[in-house]
Order: structure tokens, then C-alpha cells, then sequence
């Protein structure tokens, strides 16, 4: 097998490490070697926080329907469940915004999820009649 030399490629490689590692501190700017675990390690956590930030969003846009659904008398669960029986399929990040900028349109919302639990109770209390 032929002898393959690395030279243009591996200086390529080595800059964009020391590239990604600029305003790093000490070495880890301008070593290759701790630039490069400086940066694999960066990369790492920049992976963990782009799935972090999903998760805290949802959660900050749960917070906000349940603070405006609490206004309406209604709790965050049941208003969800009566969405989901009135067939309103709405994700929690539109639902929130309205909640925030729409107050009306949030309270029309709040009206059909409870009309939707209502017939859903009733027929829930006809079935166990019979």
C-alpha cells in the first residue's frame, strides 16, 4: 500500500480546531492538542444545551397556559383534555402566545375546551346510568 503524506490536510484540520477554539484561555487556543478537547468538549455540551433549550421552552410555554387558564377558572390538564375532545389540535407554543397576546381569543379557547368537557361528562354519566 502506498505511503500517504498529510501535509495540507492535516494543517487544514489543525487550523479549523484552532479556529473553533479562539477566545478559548491559556493553551487552549493555541495548543492543537488541548484545542482540540477543548473543543470536542464544547461541541458536546453545545449538543446537550440545543436539547436542553427544547425542553426548557415547552416548559415555560406549559407555565404560561397554565397561568391563563388559571385566570379562566379552569386547570392546565382539563383544558387540554377539552381541546383535545373539541378536536382542536393547537401545540403548546401557539397556545401560549395567544395566551400572552390574545386575551380574547384565549378565553374563546377556554369556552369551547369547556363545552367540550361538558358533553363529554354528559355522556360519560349517560354510559354509567345504563
Amino acid at each position: 500500500m502506498p505511503r500517504v503524506k498529510r501535509g495540507p490536510h492535516r494543517k487544514d484540520a489543525r487550523k479549523k480546531t484552532l479556529k473553533q477554539a479562539s477566545g478559548y484561555f491559556l493553551t487552549k487556543s493555541k495548543l492543537n492538542r488541548a484545542a482540540q478537547e477543548a473543543v470536542e468538549r464544547g461541541l458536546k455540551f453545545a449538543y446537550v444545551g440545543r436539547k436542553n433549550k427544547k425542553r426548557e421552552y415547552r416548559s415555560l410555554w406549559i407555565v404560561r397556559i397554565n397561568a391563563a387558564c388559571r385566570e379562566a377558572g379552569i386547570s392546565y390538564s382539563r383544558f387540554l383534555n377539552g381541546l383535545k375532545a373539541s378536536r382542536l389540535e393547537l401545540n403548546r407554543k401557539v397556545l401560549a402566545d395567544v395566551a400572552l397576546h390574545d386575551d380574547a381569543a384565549f378565553q374563546q379557547l377556554v369556552s369551547v375546551a369547556k363545552s367540550a368537557l361538558e358533553v363529554k361528562d354528559s355522556a360519560r354519566a349517560a354510559l354509567e346510568k345504563k
